[in-house]
């Protein structure tokens, strides 16, 4: 069990990319002042042994932090701007995860962890979610060993719950959120005795954002956009 607070000094460009690669303009409206939090987090691990030959290795932990100053980038208030400010209210990032690590003396293995999570922000009593958090992510490694042939084989990915997203006003036609989606890989390793040669397919899903994903792609720093008076 863990307790304390912090803070640190916010860097805007290098943490929040979107503010040097699209055409919002970057706004501050205040000076920006250190973020600041209180936190508390619960740890707890449990080694199992199952059988003769397996190893099953057990780690959850659920954290709270509470946050008196955060620097979160507004892309709402304004769709040519990315606002940043001073934390009107509170913020609140909780959440849980387990993770289970099984080791077998038969060439198996697996790594399967999941989180869930809330991150959200307060203001004037209204809670918000944050943009760009998912709420559930999973991440798997299987492994299958097998030292007579000296191959071996690895199975990885992860899965992503739906995330908010920014959009540009009642006129955005893409979706305010992103769908589920998940990046898997297999890779197939095989050992000589003076080098080793490995191979695999990544993305077997064949996942890819939707064409609708970028708003206006034939014009994406709105030089042909009229303004009017609002």
């Amino acid at each position: 069990i863990s307790a304390g607070n912090g803070y640190r000094v916010a860097n805007v460009f290098t943490e929040d990319h979107a503010a040097l690669t699209g055409a919002r303009k970057v706004v501050f409206k205040s000076k920006l002042k250190p973020e600041k939090s209180w936190n508390g987090n619960v740890n707890m691990e449990k080694k199992l042994i199952i059988g003769k030959d397996k190893l099953l290795n057990i780690d959850a932990s659920t954290w709270y932090t509470y946050f008196t100053n955060k620097i979160i980038p507004d892309y709402l208030t304004n769709p040519n701007q990315i606002i940043y400010d001073n934390l009107a209210g509170y913020a609140v990032s909780q959440g849980v995860s387990l993770n289970l690590d099984l080791i077998t003396s038969g060439g198996f293995g697996a790594n399967i962890g999941a989180t869930v999570m809330d991150v959200s922000q307060f203001d004037n009593g209204e809670k918000t979610r944050q943009l760009l958090t998912e709420q559930l992510s999973g991440v798997w490694k299987i492994s299958y060993e097998m030292p007579r042939f000296k191959l071996l084989i690895d199975y990885t990915g992860n899965v992503y719950s739906p995330m908010k997203l920014p959009r540009l006003g009642s006129l955005d036609q893409r979706s305010a959120n992103s769908p589920w989606y998940s990046l898997q890989n297999i890779k197939v390793t095989k050992t000589f005795k003076s080098f080793t040669l490995y191979g695999g397919v990544k993305n077997l899903l064949n996942f890819t954002p939707s064409s609708l994903s970028i708003a206006r792609s034939f014009d994406p720093f709105d030089k042909q956009v009229q303004f009017d008076a609002n």
